[in-house]
């Protein structure tokens, strides 16, 4: 790191973006507060980012990640930064493609795996699963066919409609974010749609907490997508959910699992640019 900055890279898995930046230089200069975080990944006047990511990679090679929304709250998982840690972690060690990393999180060391192009890592087993909206005390909306919930790391709401692209998700994800009965916590809300006929592949738009809007992506709500789809449309093993961004995220349960266990994320991990925070900018901050 430049002793006149602060260097970082953007990174992005699928839509959503990161800052990312070294757990040593985020000490130095206090980015883990909630001001900062909220300085740096503000569009516009920042670098602009769902996220901030940081990385520790000590001298035995583990690598660890900690992971704040952009409202500067902390949370325990977020997929699509996962894979982007994974993807910058295996570069920076020379990591091959037969080569597995655990990467430690908020919800404990989860296997990290590079398979054709992407990186996939495996999923903290789901928790507090819950197939139906009356089970969950919410009334179906309009064009609404199906509400689950799952925690994957993080709570999530998935909600099937009928019209993918008509759904407020500005109205409506904001008011089951924060649902009576999910309090005080909240929940990131994932609205679903097959396409076409295809029974594996699924569209999806997301209202994130932390956020506090639609995001272009979500892994972790991909994620409890799959899962739940697995238990509403019956054992696939695998699963695709098209992103608002157009990239895919495939969810897929490695072979003679038991239902809730042994599910891997695949995704997009990509380094957007590399750069340095200027001086004066971290003085404001």
């Amino acid at each position: 790191m430049s002793s006149a900055g602060v260097r970082f890279v953007k990174m992005t898995g699928s839509g959503n973006d990161f800052v990312m930046v070294t757990a040593d230089e985020a000490a130095r200069h206090g980015l883990e507060r909630a001001e900062a975080i909220r300085a740096l990944c503000a569009r516009g006047t920042g670098i602009g980012a769902d996220g901030l990511v940081v990385l520790d990679i000590d001298d035995d090679s583990r690598v660890a990640i900690r992971y704040y929304n952009s409202d500067g709250s902390r949370a325990s998982l977020c997929g699509n930064a996962t894979l982007c840690s994974a993807s910058l972690a295996r570069g920076i060690l020379g990591l091959g493609e037969g080569d597995d990393l655990p990467i430690g999180t908020d919800s404990g060391d989860l296997l990290s795996s590079w398979r054709g192009s992407r990186p996939a890592f495996l999923l903290p087993q789901p928790d507090g699963v819950v197939d139906s909206a009356a089970a969950l005390q919410i009334p179906l909306g309009a064009q609404e066919t199906r509400i689950g919930f799952a925690i994957v790391g993080v709570p999530h709401l998935v909600v099937e409609v009928s019209d993918l692209d008509g759904v407020r998700i500005d109205e409506r994800g904001r008011e089951l974010r924060s649902w009576p009965l999910l309090l005080p916590a909240g929940a990131n809300v994932n609205f679903i749609q097959r396409e076409g006929s295809n029974a594996q592949r699924w569209r999806m738009r997301t209202f994130e907490r932390g956020v506090e809007g639609e995001t272009l992506a979500c892994g972790t709500g991909a994620g409890a997508a799959g899962i739940l789809l697995d238990r509403w449309e019956g054992d696939r093993a695998e699963w695709t959910l098209v992103t608002r961004s157009g990239s895919e995220l495939t969810v897929r349960r490695t072979e003679g699992a038991s239902e809730f266990a042994g599910w891997w994320l695949g995704g997009e991990g990509r380094l957007v640019y590399e750069g340095t925070l200027d001086p004066g900018f971290l003085a404001q901050i």
